[in-house]
Order: structure tokens, then sequence, then C-alpha cells
């Protein structure tokens, strides 16, 4: 991919961070407050006296536990980006690589609808991860308590295989950019995307989550993703035009004929 065409990349892990809110905003408070050497992970509700951290402390466990569940992302896309990259230079399936973008921005379409609420079809791509998260999760308990912030870290790393429709929509467009590189750099761009609203749940807490979980916003958050993919559908049907697009589409790094 090209540096502007991450752009909508990293829009779409802001916008679909009110996704990530309902399943992580949790964990990332419990994180903020847990007290070092004392309190378990995860933490289901914040005590007046959790709520005194240090606000400095608070940001570096947010910060490192949101960094290794930004690399998992990233390590995620090399692989399904060298994996594509190994098979297209033995096949040569030009055709199958148009296709798998009409279904990229297809998937787009789905995420916006999961996220309005409107469609819950993704959820059935969560099953698929099922398998490799029962041999992940065990792994979490050896990291208590988390008191370091390599533990911190070594905990992100692992949530972020925990299984996700939207992750793993995403994922499928940094398959298409043929590469390991490429593809760690959208998965990247997407976790980057992610950050801010997660950073805000660790310092802000529950207020911002219930904002966040209002139907509003998701539909909002929600109907802007979907445009994205009704714009890559009609770029695609149209054989990839109006290079303007380029920063606000999912496209291949070079133009193909449909």
């Amino acid at each position: 991919m090209t540096g502007p065409s991450l752009f909508p990349v990293f829009l779409i892990g802001l916008l679909g961070s009110v996704h990530c809110v309902g399943m992580c905003g949790g964990i990332v408070g419990a994180l903020s407050v847990a007290a070092p050497r004392a309190r378990p992970f995860p933490v289901a509700v914040m005590t007046a006296a959790s709520e005194r951290s240090e606000p400095a402390e608070r940001l570096w466990r947010v910060a490192s536990y949101n960094a290794g569940r930004i690399g998992s992302y990233a390590i995620a896309g090399a692989i399904v980006g060298g994996a594509a990259r190994g098979a297209q230079a033995m096949t040569g399936l030009t055709a199958l690589q148009v296709g798998g973008y009409w279904l990229a921005n297809l998937m787009l379409v789905a995420l916006g609808l999961y996220l309005m609420d409107a469609w819950r079809g993704l959820s059935r791509l969560e099953s698929l991860g099922q398998s490799l998260w029962r041999h992940i999760q065990p792994l979490t308990k050896r990291l208590l308590p988390l008191d370091s912030p390599l533990k911190m870290l070594a905990m992100g790393g692992l949530w972020g295989w925990l299984p996700c429709g939207m992750v793993y929509s995403v994922l499928l467009t940094a398959m298409l950019t043929g590469s390991a590189l490429s593809g760690a750099s959208v998965m990247l761009a997407f976790g980057l995307g992610t950050l801010p609203t997660l950073l805000a749940m660790g310092l802000a807490g529950a207020q911002l989550r219930q904002w966040m979980q209002r139907r509003v916003v998701r539909v909002l958050c929600g109907l802007v993703v979907l445009l994205f993919g009704v714009a890559g559908l009609m770029r695609v049907a149209a054989g990839m035009p109006l290079n303007w697009l380029d920063a606000v589409c999912i496209t291949p790094m070079t133009a193909v004929a449909p």
C-alpha cells in the first residue's frame, strides 16, 4: 500500500474504537487503576482508593499494554501479508486479488453495520479465532500480578490475539497488500487509530466509556465506515479511476482493471 492509503485504515481504527470500548474498555480501565503487587487482573470495579493512582503511572501502564496490543496487530498483518505474497508469487492470481478488493470493501460495509448494531454478522468471524485464543488465554495468568511495565507489555501482546471481528476485517486488507511489511503497516495504522480512545479510557475511565457506548455515537461512526466501503466498491467497479479517492479508499498498490 502507498502511504496515503493508510489514512483510511487509521480512520477505521479511530471510528471503530467505539467497539473497542465495549470489548477492551473494562480491561484498560482495570489496568490503569490496578495497584502494583496488590491488585489482580482483570479488575471489574474501580474503587476510591484505586482512583488515586498517579496520572503518570496510570498512563505508563496503559501505554505499555497498548504497545503490546498494537505490536500483535502488526505481527498478524506481517504474517497474512507475507503469506499472500508467497501465494501470489507462485500462482499470479491477479483476478483473485481484484476479487479480494471487492471483499475487503464489502467487509467495510459489514463493519459499518456492525458498529451501528444494525447487523452482527461479523461476530461470526470471532468464532474462527476461538481455537487460537483457548491456547493463548491461559498464558495471561502467568503474568499476574501485573507489577512491571514488561508484564503490561506482554499482557497487551497476548490480548491483541483476542478474537475480534473488526480486527479480522482489517486483516483482510493487510493480506491484500501482498507483502509482510505493507501488511504490518496496515495493522500498525489501524492499531494507532484505536490508541487515542483506549488511552483516554485508561485515564478518564467509566464516564468516557458510557459516552462512547451511546447509540448516536456508534451509529455516526459506523455510518462513516460504511461510506468508506461504499466509496471503495464504487471505485473498484469503475476500474480504479479518481485518484483523489486514494486518501479515503482501500486500494491496491497499482490500479487494476476489473
